[in-house]
């Protein structure tokens, strides 16, 4: 008696694709753009003095806590550099996004801008807020 093939086959299951089918739209895209583009980050003046001051109110509290503070807040920058959108929008104005330094009372308030970062203060938590507003 010849019969058919009854062995199952790929294309009967349902789920054959032709081979290069499933995902060369996102292979296309990775060729394209490898690695996204990083801004600048630019400190404004007054947020550069709030740092330093802070630094130093920490280090004549403790020494070396001064350091610290530092620490965390070059790494809460690093993280905003490496994910500008990481940051919460400001409810004082929604240009602006902020984030939280670890291990400390406060915040890296920044302009998310096209072509750059630019941050606008490094404020303590219990400061005015939206004191900053009309910075760069």
């Amino acid at each position: 008696m010849g019969g058919r093939d009854r062995s199952p086959r790929r294309r009967d299951r349902g789920w054959y694709r032709p081979a290069g089918a499933l995902g060369s739209r996102q292979a296309q895209d990775r060729e394209r753009d490898p690695r996204p583009v990083r801004r600048p980050v630019r400190t404004s003046d007054p947020a550069s003095a709030e740092l330093i001051d802070a630094v130093r109110w920490y280090e004549e509290r403790r020494p070396g806590i001064g350091g610290e503070f530092f620490d965390a807040v070059v790494e809460t920058v690093t993280l905003i550099e490496a994910s500008p959108e990481i940051g919460s929008v400001s409810p004082h104005d929604s240009r602006t996004r902020r984030m939280l330094v670890p291990r400390f009372p406060y915040q890296v308030v920044y302009h998310l801008r096209p072509t750059e970062i630019v941050l606008v203060a490094v404020a303590h938590l219990k400061r005015r807020p939206g004191y900053w507003k009309n910075r760069g």
